[in-house]
């Protein structure tokens, strides 16, 4: 038994949804479009969060964990090309590879951050901290554009690696949010490039991004939000 437990919204649920289909694993969607109580999310993790993924005996919370965990236990590689890497850190270039995966998740907490405590009513301009997070994403960006080789490659040689992977759903997901965020991606030459391939994808293209904010209860076939009292259309 395979199974996921996410929510709609979140970038690091999307970014396993990806990797469970780059490497054409079936699997049971546990989806929730709105938070549940404390005490049905302490009943899958500890930490309150998801994405959780069950796999056999085998339970895993925090998305890059269960990258690692997928790209580790499953060597079948689809031919897609570029095709998934092989690993989640090479062996010659480990502290590199993990320096850069925990960067653009720091870009990815900071944004989801900024999202939640906008909803909670606390904007950019009224808190410091989330003025900082903000400032945050446009110098990881710089960096993390200075760390690809070039435009027609990704972070790892000839191969598509979780780290492009995090990154591209971190990006879409500010992008996706009305949260007042301009990234100025054209800035980012081989970033902006690294995204257009990857949005390419069909492992992309089956787990869309898509936009959320408190009501919303489902969406309809396009990605468009129904909010409560809407009802959803067949």
């Amino acid at each position: 038994m395979r199974a996921l437990l996410f929510t709609t919204g979140s970038p690091f649920a999307r970014a396993v949804r990806v990797v469970l289909d780059e490497l054409e694993l079936d699997y049971e969607r546990r989806e929730e479009i709105t938070t549940p109580s404390v005490k049905q999310r302490a009943s899958a993790t500890p930490t309150l969060q998801v994405p959780t993924l069950w796999d056999g005996d085998q339970t895993l919370w925090e998305s890059g964990t269960i990258v690692e965990y997928l790209l580790s236990s499953y060597a079948h590689r689809p031919k897609t090309m570029p095709p998934l890497a092989e690993c989640a850190f090479r062996s010659e270039a480990e502290w590199r590879d993990k320096l850069i995966f925990s960067t653009i998740q720091t870009f990815g907490n900071a944004a989801t951050t900024i999202s939640q405590m906008k909803w909670a009513g606390v904007g950019i301009r009224e808190n410091g901290h989330l003025a900082r997070s903000a400032e945050k994403l446009g110098h990881i960006l710089r960096w993390l554009e200075d760390q690809l080789i070039n435009a027609n490659s990704g972070f790892f040689p000839d191969r598509v690696s979780m780290q492009d992977i995090f990154l591209a759903v971190h990006i879409r997901f500010v992008q996706a949010r009305p949260l007042g965020i301009d990234l100025r991606l054209p800035e980012y030459g081989k970033i902006e490039k690294l995204l257009e391939r990857l949005d390419g994808r069909s492992s992309f293209k089956a787990n869309p991004i898509w936009w959320w904010e408190p009501g919303v209860v489902g969406y309809q076939p396009d990605g468009t939000p129904v909010l409560m009292g809407d009802g959803l259309s067949n």
